[in-house]
């Protein structure tokens, strides 16, 4: 008879940890919304007629993510032009320009297809559209928690030209921006988003940009001007998330050839709790993994990518549970997250996957996550 006492003598059960598993944000739009965006370009329908094929496409969103399981879920930013300008957007014949597109900040995606900013022409800088009416349209349809996924200040910090606007120097610009991006977030915290995250793709593309890492650096210190002012708020800061890919759009990235590991560390100075890495679309997961066990802190919540939205084929669950329980021998399941590398559409005319094949991922990332759940709660 063993003289060792037990170290759970009266067999208590363990409390069940549960790994929680969100959607990035977008989804393909649906081919009524397509098709309604093309015969509104063409003067064949009023903005009232695309509202409401915008509505509709939201409802029907939010339906079938209920059905793909537990969780966050989003609106599929189905009412989205795009992730990244949908705050200027409405203001582009007012006060932006396209006219000087060597001017423009212009991303190059790796089919060598691009996609553009326009440039400020008139000051001061000021959103046209906040993301808390995408969560309000949304709220009206289901009694799920919300995540909103917002723009970061970094992103469209891009828009200031690079000759001064007269009377408006960069550095007004920059407070106006931070004062825009604080109040696109709070908006939506304070009208019940369980979630908001930022949406922060230009950090492993800005290494591109500039390969001494001093505009990441620059990047990282706006972004942390607009979250610092939510440190007195820990219910929200809880609430705030930071996205970061290689950036997704048809079928190709933009900076999917840049070392991870170069930037990975600085994502780690950002002052907020959670973040959404990518990871399904790395080459060397473990590498990536170490350099995450190194930075992250123990109140961080880390939600790693077992989802490639630009690969053709489906994940299966069980291909999703071996990702998961590779990255459990890494970071503690209680800090562990699933999600997607990227949004499925970020820019609403992108059509390179199906909306059937979004949500066979998707069920994929949560059946794999339910599964590794319940190994790693069975091994404690």
């Amino acid at each position: 008879m063993s003289l060792i006492p037990s170290t759970n003598p009266f067999n208590v059960p363990k409390p069940w940890i549960t790994i929680p598993t969100e959607l990035i944000g977008s989804l393909p739009r649906t081919t009524a919304l397509l098709e309604g965006q093309l015969a509104y370009k063409a003067g064949h329908i009023s903005l009232t007629q695309l509202d409401r094929l915008q509505d509709k496409a939201v409802r029907q969103t939010l339906l079938e993510l209920e059905k793909t399981g537990p969780g966050q879920i989003t609106d599929g930013e189905q009412a989205k032009p795009n992730f990244l300008a949908y705050p200027i957007a409405p203001l582009y014949s007012s006060s932006y320009s396209f006219d000087d597109i060597i001017d423009c900040f212009t991303i190059t995606f790796s089919d060598r297809h691009q996609r553009s900013l326009p440039r400020l022409t008139q000051a001061p800088f000021r959103y046209g559209k906040y993301a808390v009416d995408y969560l309000c349209r949304a709220q009206q349809y289901t009694r799920r928690q919300i995540k909103q996924a917002v723009i970061s200040p970094s992103a469209l910090s891009n828009v200031y030209p690079r000759a001064t606007i007269s009377g408006y120097s960069r550095d007004q610009f920059l407070d106006d921006l931070v004062n825009e991006t604080e109040k696109d977030i709070r908006l939506c915290l304070e009208l019940g988003a369980d979630i908001v995250q930022m949406d922060f793709t230009e950090a492993r593309l800005s290494l591109k940009m500039d390969p001494s890492g001093q505009i990441l650096k620059q990047f990282i210190q706006l972004n942390n001007r607009v979250l610092d002012r939510f440190l007195d708020n820990a219910a929200y800061q809880y609430k705030i998330g930071v996205h970061v890919c290689p950036g997704g759009d048809r079928d190709s990235h933009h900076s999917l050839d840049v070392d991870y590991s170069t930037v990975l560390p600085s994502i780690f100075d950002l002052h907020v709790s959670t973040f959404y890495l990518s990871l399904a679309s790395e080459r060397d997961r473990k590498k990536c993994l170490t350099i995450i066990r190194t930075f992250m802190k123990p109140y961080h919540r880390i939600f790693l990518g077992v989802i490639d939205p630009n690969d053709a084929r489906v994940e299966t669950a069980e291909q999703v549970c071996d990702r998961v329980l590779e990255a459990a021998r890494f970071i503690p399941i209680e800090q562990l997250g699933t999600t997607d590398d990227c949004g499925f559409s970020p820019f609403s005319d992108d059509e390179s996957t199906t909306r059937s094949k979004a949500y066979d991922k998707i069920r994929a990332r949560v059946d794999g996550t339910r599964m590794a759940e319940r190994i790693l709660n069975s091994r404690k």
